[in-house]
């Protein structure tokens, strides 16, 4: 394919051992194509990138995965533009993996689940997502034999970074509580935090403060304060927890993503709420006794 007509948009298909299909649960409520909907891993192509490097690149930034690829088929698509609605063609790819959907990172959106093609008609699906399921199942492809202790990233179990904020005033912590309905934690307190796209931790730190809680922080104004290597059990996918502090900020808490946060409060650093997210209370209790480092969950 001539790369000056390739399609602007990417997208991989992944198909597991037993025919399922890893789909992506998409943001309700962000100006973003097709929200609120099953979909699949994929973005559009930067710079000088072919078809082929940017759904690589998209797919190891939104799960961990590097799979072989290959070309299945090219949809159209529609989503917001700058003038109003926009049409779009996206390249998608076709991959097999072998592994457990709890475990990929979610950076973006809600979660990975893996979903049979009996399946599929019940769910809330993009329509090209759909589209291209139902093309796979007109052709008939057998599923392609993976292994089954196949992980992200290939042989090697890559581990999660997350960023973590700590901010302390008067001896009160802020926290957050999380969304009933949130795929991690869900009604647990938590600190502000997020998955390290493609971007530093501590750039990683000043945007999510501003994209969840609307907090201005200046980079120069930030140290690091713990960090905690966590798995949540033997043999799971391994995560590794940056917690930083702010010694300044401005603004004042307050809920801008309210699908995954209800509220913020300041806690007394001796008197947690519960529940609380185990890694964030022992980062908490090592902050508290002037420690680094902590481990969580490894046996």
């Amino acid at each position: 394919m001539n790369e000056s007509v390739e399609p602007h948009g990417t997208a991989a298909l992944l198909v597991d051992s037993r025919g399922r299909y890893l789909l992506h649960l998409r943001d309700a409520n962000k100006n973003i194509c097709d929200p609120g909907t099953w979909s699949v891993p994929g973005g559009g192509r930067e710079g000088e990138e072919t078809a082929a490097q940017a759904v690589e690149r998209e797919l190891l930034e939104e799960t961990g995965l590097t799979v072989p690829l290959e070309p299945f088929t090219i949809v159209a698509c529609h989503g917001p533009g700058p003038d109003g609605p926009a049409e779009g063609r996206i390249q998608v790819y076709l991959g097999a993996w072998d592994g457990d959907a709890d475990e990929l990172p979610c950076p973006e959106g809600i979660m990975f689940r893996h979903f049979d093609a009996a399946t599929i008609p019940f769910l809330t699906m993009c329509p090209w997502t759909k589209e291209v399921i139902d093309l796979h199942q007109a052709r008939g492809l057998a599923p392609a034999a993976v292994p089954a202790q196949a992980r992200p990233g290939g042989r090697a179990l890559r581990n999660i970074v997350g960023v973590h904020l700590y901010l302390e005033r008067d001896g009160r912590i802020l926290l957050g509580l999380r969304h009933p309905d949130s795929a991690f934690a869900a009604s647990t307190h938590h600190f502000l935090a997020g998955h390290c796209e493609q971007e530093s931790a501590v750039a990683c730190l000043v945007r999510e403060a501003e994209e969840e809680a609307g907090l201005g922080i200046d980079p120069d104004d930030v140290e690091l304060v713990h960090v905690v290597h966590v798995v949540d059990r033997p043999g799971g996918r391994p995560r590794i927890q940056l917690v930083f502090r702010a010694r300044r900020w401005h603004g004042t808490p307050e809920v801008r993503e309210p699908d995954r946060c209800l509220s913020w409060g300041w806690w007394p650093a001796d008197d947690l709420p519960e529940p609380v997210v185990p890694y964030a209370r022992a980062a908490v209790e090592g902050i508290r006794a002037g420690r680094l480092y902590s481990e969580l969950g490894w046996a």
